[in-house]
């Protein structure tokens, strides 16, 4: 299986949710890909937020080898499930779908451990160190849930 996570500028919600998301295929024995992009451009090449990574060491993940990237619609070619963050990167993923089987792909992250509820996943970036922990146990919940159904 290969999955991608998407979120605006991939520097916060989309690495952390990566990196959880591979430390549980790591730990299930799972021959899966993950990877994770962003809507936007502000980021390509950058390390995900101080702040994302600091979070991410504290449940015992790095993610500081990755770097942002920008989706492309190719990635619906590549990769099996793409989950986003939120709505608003959710229509500007399906904006680049060819056809209904590259929609049926996406979904928001949160209706895994939460089905059809819709909920996003709050962007920190302008919060405190406490939003990143909250995203961290949205992500978290719906990274389980991923594994769970799949695996």
């Amino acid at each position: 299986m290969k999955v991608l996570m998407v979120c605006l500028g991939n520097i916060c919600r989309s690495p952390l949710a990566e990196g959880v998301l591979s430390d549980k295929i790591k730990k299930a024995g799972l021959n899966w890909q993950v990877d994770s992009a962003g809507t936007s451009n502000y980021h390509i090449d950058e390390e995900p937020d101080p702040r994302s990574q600091e979070n991410a060491l504290q449940h015992d993940i790095n993610i500081s080898h990755l770097r942002g990237r920008q989706f492309v619609k190719e990635d619906f070619q590549f990769f099996d499930k793409i989950y986003v963050m939120d709505d608003s990167n959710y229509q500007n993923v399906v904006k680049l779908a060819s056809n209904q089987e590259d929609t049926d792909k996406v979904d928001l992250l949160l209706n895994q451990a939460n089905p059809g509820s819709n909920h996003n996943v709050p962007d920190p970036y302008f919060g405190g160190s406490g939003g990143f922990e909250n995203v961290f146990q949205l992500i978290d919940k719906a990274c389980d849930a991923i594994i769970k159904q799949y695996s």
